[in-house]
């Protein structure tokens, strides 16, 4: 998948650790799909470098990770709408009351949702965390994905613990996104460099998420580190902001989860002014965060479960934004129009009935589609009807692994963008036997 490149901000390797002053690792502490009872796993029974057990045959994943900063955070972080929430979401909405923190715990495997000892566990991550690093149980973010439903096992987590800490690195950003996959296929972190006033200003981040993405909020793990001097309401504000018009765009199956949440520490270490107020440095600050969380959602949108392509749905020449991500949307929700890119199927009949059935109105006379990729551009649609075109050129353009729906509504100058993927046997595979 090609960046989207921005002027003024210059891609840089690192992720979470990208930024000065953060460390991070991940370990492989043994959680399993199946809920082991709790006094059926101990210490005793974990490998000397916290692997799974030695009679296990499981590949030796990272299942859990750590990011520290060398100094507290301000801290925002907006969470998933499901009425459902996991535990950890309210264990870390409790800690962020004060807009602190200075770690970050987080497990996969196991989401720690619908458990009666939830709140509990995840309580006792913070405190595990905090014991291994010399800090609150407070000054703790703890997050969890997986399975929902089953009860997370402490024990593993709490004999890695040494390890994870001691690993810390500031080169540790690998092992940490490798941690938070569950059925990702590739790792997702970006960075980007920047400049406020005469400091360079570092932003780097990691994603998880190919399956249950749905808007609103916020479709993933996303953990965030900057450098920045900013204070957490204006960290806040950016965050809320620009999660609104990237991951908030972001479709792949329709099913939203319930552990979603996407934290952003800064520790100021770059030494620029601290950003109060809607200035200059802020509006710097905000395009850094914009670039970071629009790379960051394709990415997510490209490794839906079974993908094969990325698809972009952009509606221009609308009355309002909102009419514009509305239609867009709906276009990149549509099971029937994913199903036609999986196929290479110019089948323009089923953005036209998405679009018709979004909460929004629209003269249908006046609407244009186009379908683009590298291989080029076709019309397929012109005020509302369908228009000749050649069926060999519009497989040619659908058959690429980054595809736009080009759809102008001849009625305003606003536009918006979503994401989405297509809608292959392999999602039905991957979710048929998720938990073995």
């Amino acid at each position: 998948m090609k960046l989207q490149t921005f002027p003024g901000y210059t891609f840089t390797d690192g992720g979470v650790c990208a930024a000065q002053g953060f460390k991070a690792n991940g370990v492989c502490c043994g959680l399993k799909h199946d809920a082991l009872a709790e006094d059926s796993v101990s210490e005793q029974n974990l490998a000397a470098n916290n692997a799974l057990p030695e009679e296990d045959d499981q590949p030796k994943k990272n299942d859990l990770a750590m990011i520290l900063a060398d100094c507290p955070c301000n801290t925002a972080a907006v969470y998933t709408s499901n009425k459902v929430k996991g535990a950890p979401i309210l264990v870390t909405k409790e800690h962020l009351k004060n807009g602190k923190a200075q770690a970050v715990i987080v497990n996969s495997v196991n989401a720690n949702t619908c458990n009666a000892d939830g709140v509990e566990k995840a309580t006792r991550m913070c405190e595990l965390a905090a014991e291994g690093l010399g800090l609150d149980a407070e000054d703790i973010v703890v997050a969890s994905t997986g399975v929902i439903g089953q009860i997370l096992p402490i024990e593993p987590i709490q004999a890695a613990i040494p390890a994870l800490v001691e690993g810390l690195s500031y080169e540790g950003n690998e092992e940490a996104v490798h941690a938070i996959m569950t059925t990702d296929t590739c790792e997702k972190q970006i960075a980007v460099k920047f400049r406020i006033g005469k400091k360079t200003v570092t932003l780097g981040g990691m994603l998880k998420g190919s399956g249950m993405i749905h808007p609103n909020m916020a479709t993933t793990l996303t953990f965030l580190t900057t450098d920045c001097a900013i204070s957490s309401e204006m960290l806040q504000q950016a965050l809320s902001d620009v999660v609104r018009v990237t991951l908030n765009r972001v479709s792949v199956d329709g099913d939203q989860s319930t552990n979603d949440m996407v934290c952003l520490m800064a520790n100021g270490l770059a030494g620029n002014s601290e950003i109060k107020t809607e200035s200059a440095d802020y509006a710097a600050f905000r395009g850094a965060l914009y670039a970071i969380m629009l790379n960051l959602a394709r990415m997510c949108a490209a490794d839906g479960e079974g993908a094969t392509k990325l698809i972009e749905c952009v509606v221009s020449e609308a009355p309002s934004e909102q009419v514009a991500e509305t239609i867009a949307k709906s276009v990149i929700e549509s099971s029937l129009f994913k199903a036609a890119m999986y196929g290479a199927d110019a089948n323009w009949g089923r953005i036209a009935c998405a679009m018709g059935y979004s909460d929004c109105e629209y003269d249908v006379n006046k609407v244009n589609v186009d379908l683009a990729s590298e291989k080029g551009r076709i019309s397929v649609a012109k005020n509302g009807c369908g228009v000749p075109f050649s069926e060999e050129l519009a497989k040619k353009i659908l058959l690429e692994d980054e595809v736009q729906v080009l759809i102008s509504l001849g009625d305003g100058e606003s536009a918006a963008a979503a994401w989405g993927c297509d809608l292959t046997y392999d999602y039905v595979k991957i979710n048929g036997d998720y938990r073995s």
